[in-house]
């Protein structure tokens, strides 16, 4: 087995999404069989040609930071997410 570090909002989700799954499957779920179904919604979703074509045209279209600003803001304090959109265009949310 392999670690992961997470920034701390990015754990605590996984905890919550965790939680949520073990009381649909009404048994319980670790976190890491919570990002493994993670993992297989995201394959079957995209196994859709149309649904590939489209995800990546956002994210073609997405104002994504780069990964060391994007792990700067997860492991800052609760605050919004930097916009860098220009007008007109919609922010990021998490």
């Amino acid at each position: 087995m392999k670690s992961v570090s997470l920034p701390d909002r990015v754990c605590d989700d996984l905890a919550k999404v965790a939680e949520e799954l073990t009381l649909m499957a009404k048994k319980p779920i670790s976190q890491s069989m919570a990002v493994d179904l993670l993992i297989e919604v995201y394959h079957a979703h995209l196994s859709n040609r149309c649904a590939l074509d489209l995800f990546s045209q956002q994210l073609q279209r997405a104002d994504i930071m780069p990964p060391n600003e994007f792990d700067a803001y997860w492991d800052g304090p609760n605050e919004p997410m930097p916009s860098k959109a220009k007008k007109g265009k919609a922010s990021a949310k998490r």
